[in-house]
């Protein structure tokens, strides 16, 4: 029998990469004669991608955001961010505790971002954390992407775990219906990138903090899925 699987998302969910994202964004924006964002407003956005952050804060300032503009900015979004990683980011309060606690009871560890595989593991590596996990599978790793539960079930399989025996931790909408197209129980922590409360979606548990994703409570969700 395969051991069980514990697979998280990353930027908001193992890591607080808001300060860095914000950074890099206003770091583009300033490129494009934009003021800066107000951080508190923009730290949802955080996990949705510089891309997305960059046509929001347009959209702010009620600026025309033409196609060419758009690539030339996120271009120097990512080269900033890539250049100043890990920055400011941190691994949220619990966090290491938690992987020992399921690294010594047997689970496997994998991270399922839309991140690019690339900054993923850049970033896991700058915080001493890439070692850790079976399997870092980003964006670009298949040719599918969250919400598409073939993400999840391929980073799965990559980390030598089976779906049967699987949780996936995350903070939005998008790792909750991935994990819920997949049939696999997702926890949601509270505190990451989302505009509206995670309980909303309906994950099988919401957490506040690490202390409170244990190895009791990953195994009792495994066994209710597949009973």
């Amino acid at each position: 029998m395969s051991r069980p699987i514990i697979v998280f998302d990353l930027d908001g969910t193992l890591i607080d990469t808001a300060p860095d994202l914000l950074d890099s964004l206003n770091h583009s924006l300033a490129a494009g004669g934009i003021p800066h964002t107000n951080a508190f407003g923009f730290r949802s956005l955080a996990g949705q991608g510089g891309r997305v952050m960059i046509e929001r804060a347009y959209a702010a300032q009620r600026k025309t955001l033409p196609s060419d503009e758009h690539d030339r900015l996120y271009t120097l979004f990512l080269d900033h961010y890539g250049e100043n990683m890990p920055g400011r980011s941190q691994p949220y309060a619990g966090v290491i505790a938690a992987l020992d606690r399921f690294s010594s009871a047997g689970f496997l560890l994998a991270v399922c971002t839309n991140k690019t595989e690339f900054f993923a593991r850049k970033l896991l590596e700058a915080l001493d954390l890439d070692r850790r996990f079976a399997a870092i599978c980003g964006q670009d790793t298949f040719a599918f992407r969250k919400p598409d539960p073939r993400h999840l079930v391929e980073t799965i399989a990559m980390a030598g775990g089976h779906r049967d025996r699987a949780v996936m931790v995350g903070d939005s909408q998008t790792d909750i219906d991935t994990a819920k197209a997949a049939g696999i129980p997702v926890v949601a922590v509270d505190f990451g990138y989302t505009d509206r409360h995670v309980r909303e979606f309906e994950p099988s548990k919401v957490i506040s903090h690490y202390d409170e994703l244990t190895v009791s409570l990953a195994e009792a969700l495994i066994a209710v899925a597949r009973a």
